[in-house]
C-alpha cells in the first residue's frame, strides 16, 4: 500500500518457451497471485545489484584505508550488520557443514531466513548479540597426530564471515606481498609458484623451512587485540572480536575458557592469524631483509608455514636465531622437528658431490616435496612431487571408506571415486608430478578390485571387467596447473 491508500498486486511475468529461437511463441498463461503471507515485497534492485552495492561500500573502505596507511578506521560496524551482507555471508557458507552447540544447520536456518537475518541484524545493531561456545572436535593429521578443530554455530559463522569481509578491505591494503595464506585472490598454488620461481630466479643457496609450533592454539589474545587496535578503532568491532575469543570451548560436556588461541574452523580465525603474523613476523622480516641481509633473500609465508631462501649461510643462521627470539616475545616458538636449514639451489648438487655428502636434501611445503632437479636442457629447476605422508594418508582414508561402502551399488561407489580422484588431480596436478598421480590411480584400482572381490564368496571380478570399470569410473591423471614462471613472474 502506498501513501495515497492504493494497494497493488505483484504480477509474475509471462513464462517464455524453453525451446525455439527468434520471437517466442504465445506464452503459457500464468495466474496472477499476491505475495505469500510473511514474505517481503520484491525489491527494485536484484541480487546482482545488491552485490555491486556491497562491493562499492567495501571499495570506499579500502580507499579510506589506503589514503591513511597509519591511521585508524572508526566506523565499520554498520557494514557488518547490513542485511544484504549477512545474507551474502549465509549463502557463502558450506551447506553440509557440521552444526555447532545449538544444533542449527544451514538448511534449518534458511527456512525462515529473512526473519532470522532481520533479528540478527537488530541484535548486532543494538549490541544484544552473544557469541556461543565452540564445539571441539579432532581430526587425524597426516603425520599421525590429532588436529583440534572448533565447530562454530551457524549464526556466529555468518557474523564472522561478514566481519572478515569488511576487515579484509582494510588489511589487504596493509598485508605484504609474500603473505599468501587465506587471502582473497590468493591460493596455495600461488605460494608454491612463488617458492619455485624465487629459488630458480634469485641467488638462493640455502633454504630455511620454518614451522611455528601449535600456532593457532598459542595466539596471545592481548597481543592480538593490540595489533587490531593499530588499524581498527571501532569499539563495536573490537568488542565482538573479544566475544568470539572469550566464548570458550565445549569439549564434550565440559566448558572451559580459552585464554589463548583462535579456533580453527571459525570464519574469522584465518584473518586474525594473518593480522597476528603480519605484525609479529612479516613487517619484522621485511625490515630485516633490508637492513641486515648481505645477499639475496626470499620469503614466502602461507599461514604458519614459512619458506625462506638465502644466498649466504651466515645470513640464514643469523635470521633463524633472531627469528626464534622475535617469536618468543609474542608467545610463539619454532617447531624443533619441522624447522631446519638445508643446502638447496642451483649449485647444491655440485657442491655436495664435491664434498661427498650425497644428493641435496629436500623440503616439504603445502603437501609437495621440493627437489633440486634439471630440465631437459640441463638448466636447474625445482621439481615438485606429492609428499609421501600425504599420499599414504590419502590412500589409507580411501581404503577405509571403500570398506565402509563395500556393499553399495557399483555406480554409486564409482561416482564417488571419480570425485575423489578429480579432486586429488586438481590440487596435485602440477607439471612434473604425473608419475605420482598415476601411482595413486593404480593403487585405487587395486584397492577397489580387492573390495569388489570380497563382496561375497561367489564374487568374480575378472581383469576385463575391472578394466571396464576403471575406464568408466577412474579418470586418467592430468596436469591442471601451468609451470610456475608462467603464472608468476618475479
Amino acid at each position: 500500500m502506498n501513501g495515497r491508500g492504493k494497494s497493488y498486486r505483484f504480477v509474475v511475468p509471462e513464462k517464455r518457451a524453453n525451446k525455439g529461437g527468434g520471437a517466442p511463441p504465445t506464452a503459457e498463461p500464468v495466474e496472477e497471485r499476491s505475495l505469500a503471507k510473511g514474505k517481503p515485497p520484491m525489491q527494485n534492485s536484484g541480487r546482482a545489484q545488491k552485490r555491486a552495492t556491497l562491493r562499492s561500500a567495501l571499495e570506499r573502505v579500502r580507499q579510506a584505508a589506503k589514503r591513511d596507511r597509519e591511521g585508524q578506521l572508526t566506523t565499520l560496524w554498520h557494514h557488518v550488520y547490513n542485511i544484504d551482507r549477512l545474507r551474502e555471508a549465509y549463502f557463502g557458507l558450506k551447506r553440509k557443514a557440521a552444526p555447532g552447540v545449538d544444533g542449527e544447520t544451514w538448511q534449518t536456518y534458511g527456512q525462515g531466513l529473512e526473519r532470522s537475518l532481520q533479528d540478527l541484524s537488530e541484535r548486532l545493531k543494538r549490541g544484544a548479540y552473544r557469541a556461543r561456545p565452540v564445539r571441539r572436535v579432532t581430526i587425524p593429521k597426516p603425520d599421525g597426530g590429532q588436529r583440534p578443530l572448533g565447530v562454530v554455530t551457524l549464526e556466529d559463522k555468518i557474523v564472522q564471515r561478514a566481519t572478515a569481509e569488511v576487515l579484509n578491505a582494510v588489511y589487504e591494503v596493509d598485508f605484504l606481498g609474500f603473505s599468501y595464506g587465506f587471502r582473497p585472490g590468493r591460493s596455495q598454488h600461488d605460494a608454491l609458484d612463488a617458492v619455485s620461481v624465487g629459488i630458480e630466479h634469485r641467488r638462493v643457496d640455502w633454504v630455511l623451512d620454518a614451522d611455528i609450533r601449535g600456532f593457532f592454539d598459542t595466539i596471545d589474545h592481548e597481543w592480538l587485540m593490540k595489533f587490531v587496535d593499530h588499524r581498527i578503532a571501532d569499539k563495536r568491532v573490537q568488542r565482538h572480536i573479544k566475544k568470539w575469543l572469550n566464548a570458550g570451548v565445549l569439549d564434550g560436556e565440559e566448558w572451559h575458557l580459552a585464554k589463548e588461541g583462535t579456533p580453527q574452523g571459525g570464519s574469522i580465525s584465518p584473518l586474525l592469524a594473518n593480522i597476528y603474523l603480519h605484525y609479529a613476523f612479516d613487517l619484522w622480516a621485511h625490515q630485516w631483509r633490508k637492513r641486515h641481509c648481505r645477499g639475496d633473500m626470499i620469503v614466502v609465508r602461507y599461514a604458519d608455514d614459512i619458506v625462506m631462501g638465502f644466498q649466504h649461510r651466515s645470513d640464514a643462521e643469523r635470521f633463524m636465531l633472531e627469528l626464534a627470539e622475535r617469536l618468543r616475545g609474542f608467545g610463539l616458538s619454532l617447531h624443533p622437528d619441522k624447522t631446519r636449514l638445508l643446502e638447496f639451489g642451483r649449485f647444491a648438487a655440485e657442491r655436495r658431490n664435491r664434498r661427498g655428502t650425497g644428493r641435496p636434501e629436500t623440503f616439504n611445503f603445502l603437501g609437495f616435496t621440493h627437489i633440486c632437479g634439471k630440465k631437459r636442457n640441463g638448466k636447474f629447476t625445482v621439481r615438485r612431487k606429492t609428499q609421501a605422508s600425504r599420499r599414504r594418508g590419502k590412500l589409507k582414508a580411501l581404503r577405509s571408506e571403500l570398506r565402509r561402502r563395500m556393499h553399495k551399488a557399483i555406480p554409486e561407489v564409482g561416482r564417488w571415486l571419480t570425485q575423489v580422484l578429480v579432486g586429488h588431480y586438481r590440487y596435485y596436478g602440477v607439471p612434473g608430478n604425473i608419475k605420482a598421480l598415476s601411482g595413486v590411480r593404480t593403487r585405487v584400482y587395486w584397492m577397489w578390485r580387492w573390495i569388489l572381490r570380497r563382496r561375497s564368496q561367489k564374487a568374480k571380478v575378472t581383469r576385463a571387467r575391472m578394466a571396464r570399470l576403471a575406464d568408466r569410473w577412474l579418470p586418467e591423471p592430468r596436469i591442471y596447473h601451468p609451470w610456475p614462471d608462467q603464472r608468476l613472474c618475479v
